[in-house]
């Protein structure tokens, strides 16, 4: 690792800091520049990924290109294949134009796609068959376009858990992750915490005239214990606010613990102790749609295991038949009465079964008809609000003929 180029690279581009996992990512960033390959950028959201394809870009042989950065998560799903690869005149209701896409626009440079984790399945497959043959087709049209454009992709979505459950194309993520850089967190960067809230402090002093803030060393250390997560993007949030609104411009722990939320807890007792991927419930209508589905299955299993019970019984009757003829009439009586009263339980319980699931029915349905008028129709916004995968929204609102 040069370390006169890196710090180089810091300055250039206002990247603050000296953690090993921030060093590493940006010495693999200019080691791959200059070789044409796709990259993947990894890390939480806040955590400043936006730096590595520009560094990738400009010391790459593209540098004299175009460069295009997209948010993927902030397209309407709608519109995502035209904003990409462009349409006809006439593709779609609002198209009284042709338009060129970003691989059109693009052409020759570089494309980062951030939050590509986003991407409708639909697109995945367009941008994978891009990736493969640098073919692609307009939205509307029939003619096959080339297009030289080298993607850089980041995400904050666990790809692999993506892929597990059908969000996310398996031979696109391979694809995209040629080469990899992991940005870390920036509860892992140490010290950097306060070199970053002296820079946000800096600039907020030259911008408005004002004295910066200072921390004294418990609120440092304070500032270094907290988990950050909204990282590099909230430590900015909050240095402004303390630079703005605090009267002291020496900062105390007693001062900062004002400003830094309360950490959430993700224990809840009462809630589902059995779920396999350990999901943290962050609001209550993501609790309450849990319960509706513990309720169920619980319901589903109660039933399971009466009319297993129940057809034990009528076996074990059956098996018996010639011993209670022998013992006269009086035995059959008192069997058959037992049998009526099993008869009699089983249907019972499955009238409160039935009764039961309907109840949950309707209340699952209004809870998915409320959340998608909430979200104006959006739903993978909804499904994120709900805590289930979309394919899973669109499935029950199919079933309960919410389209």
């Amino acid at each position: 690792m040069d370390e006169t180029l890196l710090q180089r690279i810091k300055q250039r581009y206002g990247v603050v800091g000296n953690a090993d996992g921030l060093n590493r990512a940006l010495d693999i960033a200019l080691k791959i520049a200059p070789v044409d390959l796709s990259v993947l950028i990894t890390g939480e959201s806040g955590v400043g990924k936006e730096v590595i394809p520009r560094i990738i870009h400009d010391h790459s042989a593209r540098k004299g290109k175009r460069y295009f950065a997209v948010n993927c998560g902030a397209i309407p799903e709608g519109t995502i294949d035209s904003e990409l690869f462009g349409h006809e005149k006439g593709a779609f209701t609002g198209a009284i134009d042709s338009r060129e896409g970003y691989f059109s626009v693009a052409n020759g440079g570089t494309l980062f796609l951030d939050e590509v984790g986003e991407l409708p399945m639909q697109t995945q497959a367009r941008l994978l068959r891009v990736l493969e043959t640098g073919e692609y087709i307009r939205v509307g049209a029939s003619e096959v376009r080339k297009t030289d454009v080298r993607i850089v992709a980041a995400t904050n979505v666990n790809i692999e858990k993506a892929i597990e459950e059908g969000r996310f194309r398996e031979d696109l993520f391979y694809r995209l992750n040629s080469i990899s850089i992991q940005m870390p967190a920036l509860r892992h960067r140490g010290t950097d915490i306060v070199l970053l809230f002296k820079k946000f402090a800096l600039e907020m002093s030259e911008r408005y005239k004002m004295p910066p803030v200072r921390l004294d060393d418990e609120a440092k250390k304070m500032l270094m214990a907290y988990s950050w997560p909204g990282n590099v993007r909230q430590l900015k949030n909050i240095t402004e606010n303390l630079s703005v609104t605090c009267g002291d411009r020496d900062i105390t722990p007693d001062i900062l613990r004002e400003y830094l939320p309360e950490r959430r807890s993700n224990q809840l007792v009462a809630v589902n102790s059995r779920s396999d991927n350990n999901r943290s419930f962050e609001n209550e209508r993501e609790i309450l749609y849990q319960i509706l589905f513990d309720l169920r299955r619980d319901v589903n299993e109660l039933k399971k295991l009466v009319h297993e019970g129940h057809l034990h019984n009528e076996s074990a009757a059956q098996k018996s038949g010639n011993a209670f003829t022998l013992l006269g009439h009086g035995f059959e009586k008192d069997t058959n009465t037992k049998e009526e009263n099993s008869y009699c339980e089983a249907e019972e319980i499955d009238a409160a079964e039935e009764s039961q699931t309907r109840s949950l029915e309707h209340t699952e349905r209004e809870l998915i008809r409320k959340t998608l008028s909430q979200t104006n129709g959006r739903r993978k916004v909804a499904a994120e609000k709900l805590g289930i995968s979309e394919r899973t929204l669109y499935r029950k609102i199919k079933e309960y003929g919410l389209e």
